[in-house]
């Protein structure tokens, strides 16, 4: 059911992507209480982004789910500004971060939805 899209203007080797995705991955499992393998996380390197004006490390995220309280969205914002400072170098100040929370019968999966 989550859904995690990370988009930056780094380039992202292989093996750094997938450290990346596996970290994300499993600690929006850990954050959300959902089983990980309901967790799907994307990433979109090398974009082309400019964040107030500036080429500097930058993202922009997305977080889709069923079922989002607002009040999961601070702490969830920390997790992944920590996770992206630890992991791709960028700064708090540098993300910005779309919550979505998703009502069940507007997800689909396995021929049928939530």
């Amino acid at each position: 059911m989550p859904y995690l899209k990370i988009q930056t203007n780094q380039a992202i080797d292989a093996e750094r992507n997938k450290r990346l995705l596996s970290q994300a991955s499993q600690s929006l499992a850990k954050a959300l209480g959902k089983p990980e393998r309901y967790i799907m996380v994307e990433s979109a390197a090398a974009a082309s982004m400019l964040f107030a004006g500036s080429d500097e490390p930058a993202a922009y995220v997305e977080l889709k789910n069923i079922g989002l309280a607002e009040s999961q969205t601070a702490p969830l914002s920390r997790l992944i500004c920590d996770l992206l400072q630890e992991q791709l170098g960028i700064r708090a100040d540098r993300i910005y971060i779309e919550f979505t929370d998703i009502d069940g019968k507007f997800w689909g999966w396995n021929g049928g939805t939530f």
